[in-house]
């Protein structure tokens, strides 16, 4: 929900624009700082940024999108397997126009998967034809590429940082930082690997303009979900839970829609919460998800909760459905967990996990604002919630891990 100043707003971010008079509360009865959610390095996207945030060293842990979806849609990786994230997009006259399908329905999707493990792939454990890669069905347009001895030293552009630009200029590229003359005899080459995704992505275009579902929305004039588009892939990673960690935690929970978010969680030993009518965009069920909150808090020490509304708003460079996403964290969300909680011990921190500016439509890596707040705790000079303001914050700028060292220390 972090954003820059836009002048449609008269120079303000949407976070000082929006009307959220409980995030401003928090801030101004709590403490506040701004946070690196994003190391030197590493691309500015949620896999980074969460993992981070949840105090893990990326330079240990980090594999990518792939790995952690698989884990969160229950696919156990074997140590050959190389997963990758592959979202449903949509083309038209050659450029990439949305990363999401036009909003697809996880339903919908479902068939266009099942269409193209049928005719583009072969199940890995079919007796037929290719054994080599396999499509899973997550959420949306959010779905898992397997392939078997697939290589992750690869260059690939998310859809999500590239609307309105040319797709075969961004298709997949072997890492030139890696010799493709030391290879892993149980794997394919970095080359071999851009070869064989590339390929798939050329023919599943020519599948998906076949399919009932894109002649349908071809028919009316709408945004078709005509190519895959992988990126973001890795092995099974290695990390420790939150428990063994932080002694603090004995158990926790993560809530939210995003099949990434989930994986991180499952990786960091935190009980998965799904909540019905969850759909990671501005019509997400926010009480639910409240109300899930407030629940795992009678029994877990730590509870993660995610919201993706305001990250797909700012993607779609939709300005009045961002504020309206913020709005609604503020007055859906944040505010009924607080009047629920605000007597017992228990600390809150809001916080995004990395700017979606509106008017440039991808991530950004700058540092996000933070607060802190529980019951006695010292309050700061900061009277309200938004990047400008928490400069101002007692916390100063917290890099990567030492937000979750702060945050357990309370």
């Amino acid at each position: 929900m972090a954003d820059l100043p836009v002048e449609r707003l008269g120079g303000k971010t949407l976070l000082q624009y929006a009307h959220k008079p409980m995030m401003d509360q928090l801030a101004k009865e709590g403490r506040c700082g701004r946070l690196i959610t994003v190391p030197e390095g590493f691309p500015p996207g949620s896999e980074v940024a969460n993992t981070a945030i949840l105090g893990y060293d990326l330079n240990k842990v980090y594999e990518g999108r792939g790995p952690l979806e698989a884990a969160s849609i229950g696919y156990e990786m074997a140590d050959d397997d190389f997963a990758i994230r592959c979202n449903i997009i949509t083309l038209e006259d050659g450029k990439i126009i949305t990363h999401n399908g036009g909003n697809l329905e996880t339903d919908d999707a479902r068939n266009l998967i099942d269409y193209l493990n049928d005719h583009l792939a072969k199940p890995i454990n079919s007796r037929e034809g290719c054994e080599r890669v396999k499509f899973i069905c997550g959420i949306q347009y959010r779905h898992l590429l397997v392939v078997k001895g697939g290589n992750k030293h690869i260059v690939c552009a998310p859809p999500h940082d590239h609307p309105n630009e040319e797709w075969r200029s961004l298709l997949v590229q072997p890492d030139s930082a890696v010799s493709d003359t030391v290879a892993d005899t149980h794997r394919l080459t970095p080359q071999q690997t851009a070869d064989l995704l590339n390929e798939m992505i050329v023919k599943s275009q020519e599948l998906l303009a076949k399919h009932p579902y894109n002649l349908a929305k071809a028919a009316k004039g709408e945004r078709q979900a005509n190519s895959i588009w992988p990126w973001s892939g890795g092995y099974r990673p290695s990390m420790q839970t939150l428990m063994q960690q932080y002694p603090e935690i004995k158990s926790g929970a993560v809530i939210s829609a995003v099949d990434l978010i989930q994986g991180i969680g499952k990786y960091a030993g935190l009980r998965i919460v799904k909540v019905h009518g969850a759909t990671g965009l501005a019509d997400t069920n926010y009480e639910g998800k409240a109300e899930a909150a407030i629940e795992a808090l009678q029994d877990d020490d730590f509870v993660f909760v995610h919201v993706e509304a305001s990250d797909e708003a700012g993607h779609d460079g939709d300005l009045e459905l961002k504020l309206k996403t913020i709005e609604y964290l503020d007055q859906r969300l944040i505010a009924p967990i607080y009047n629920k909680v605000k007597h017992q011990d228990v600390c809150i921190a809001v916080l995004p996990d990395h700017l979606t500016p509106v008017e440039q439509r991808v991530h950004v890596g700058q540092p996000v604002p933070f607060l802190i707040w529980h019951r006695g705790i010292k309050a700061d000079s900061v009277q309200q919630y938004d990047e400008v303001s928490c400069v101002n914050g007692s916390y100063g700028l917290l890099k990567l891990d030492e937000f979750m060292k702060t945050f357990m220390s309370l």
